[in-house]
Order: structure tokens, then sequence, then C-alpha cells
């Protein structure tokens, strides 16, 4: 009996993993499919720039694939390879921080909510508020901005967060709480609470 396109087979991610470290290239891929949206979007939402964040996800690719045979199974699969796409991501940050001082995001980097009357003002508020997001995360240090977009932009709970990021909770919380303070006093109370309303 023949699977049709319409009804293909769908191998357990446990097995794809067994097969990748056994050296099958095939089984490697569709695990990396699996997760490369969202490992290009933490890496976009970290850099800021669409080449560099495609490119972070072709080293993390790839040093995923050199690493697989040392892969474990302790944490789960997208941990490991988040946490590479972030130190990738982080060392990529270190780079551009040699070359220039000021790092940018971009502009889909951070997403804000539209308000139920989007009116011109309205809009002109959101973008004001989208630019100074954008200014202050650029101006987070590389382990504040990671906590930052791990937790807020991305989702993680704080234990899937830390997890990536390489530490443990409390010092995870702790930057994250630096990084929201900061973000806070760049942007400024009275911008946020304009956003909110």
């Amino acid at each position: 009996m023949s699977r049709t396109a319409s009804n293909p087979v769908v191998i357990p991610e446990h097995e794809l993993i067994g097969r990748a470290r056994a050296g099958d290239v095939g089984a490697f891929e569709a695990l990396a499919d699996v997760h490369a949206d969202r490992l290009y979007t933490v890496a976009l939402r970290l850099l800021g720039d669409r080449g560099e964040a495609e490119d972070v996800l072709q080293e993390t690719l790839l040093r995923a694939w050199r690493g697989i045979r040392r892969f474990e199974g302790r944490a789960m699969v997208f941990t490991w390879l988040y946490r590479i796409a972030v130190n990738e991501s982080n060392r990529a940050l270190e780079r551009r921080k040699r070359r220039r001082a000021n790092v940018p995001v971009d502009e889909q980097a951070v997403a804000v909510p539209a308000p139920s009357r989007d009116g011109p003002a309205s809009h002109a508020e959101r973008q004001e508020l989208r630019e100074a997001l954008h200014v202050a995360i650029s101006q987070l240090s590389v382990p504040c901005r990671t906590a930052l977009v791990l937790r807020d932009i991305e989702g993680f709970s704080t234990r899937e967060a830390s997890e990536i990021a390489g530490i443990g909770e409390a010092a995870f919380k702790s930057r994250l709480h630096q990084a929201r303070m900061r973000v806070r006093a760049l942007v400024g109370d009275a911008a946020l609470v304009a956003s909110a309303g």
C-alpha cells in the first residue's frame, strides 16, 4: 500500500533525532524544518537584520548538524536548537558591537498591537511607540536583550527561556527585570500607558 502526497508519513521527533544521530541527513533536515521558522524569528528579533538572521539560522543548523551526535536528549530538541541560535545571535551582536556602537532593530521585530480605533492619531502614536521600542531594545546589553526577546516577545516560559539562555532561572529573572526596567526608562511610562489605552 503506497502513501499519497496528501497523506504523508509523520515521523516522531525522537525517531528523527535517533536517525540524525546515526548520520541520516534527511532526518536532520526534517527535524530542522520543524524549527527553522521560529529559529529565524528569534534571530531576527535579537539582531533586527534579515540578512544577519538568515546567516545565523544557517550557522545554527550547521552547528546543530555537527553536534547532533552529542545531543543526549536531556533537554528538549527545540531548547537545544534555540540555545544554539541565541548563542550565534549573541556572537553576531558582539561582532557588530565591535564594528559600531548602535544596533538597530528591524521594524517588524517588535509588534505593537493595534487599538480598536485606528484613526490617524492612533496610527501616529503606535508608530512613535514602535520606534521608541526599537531604539530602547537596541540599547540593551546582549544578555538583557536575549532575556526580553525570549520571554516577552517569543513568549517562552521563564524555565524554557532560562534553559535556552543557558543560565539559571534566578539569573534569567534578574536579566529580564533589568531589561524591562531599562526599556520602561527609555520609552517612558507615558508612552507605555498610551499604547494600552
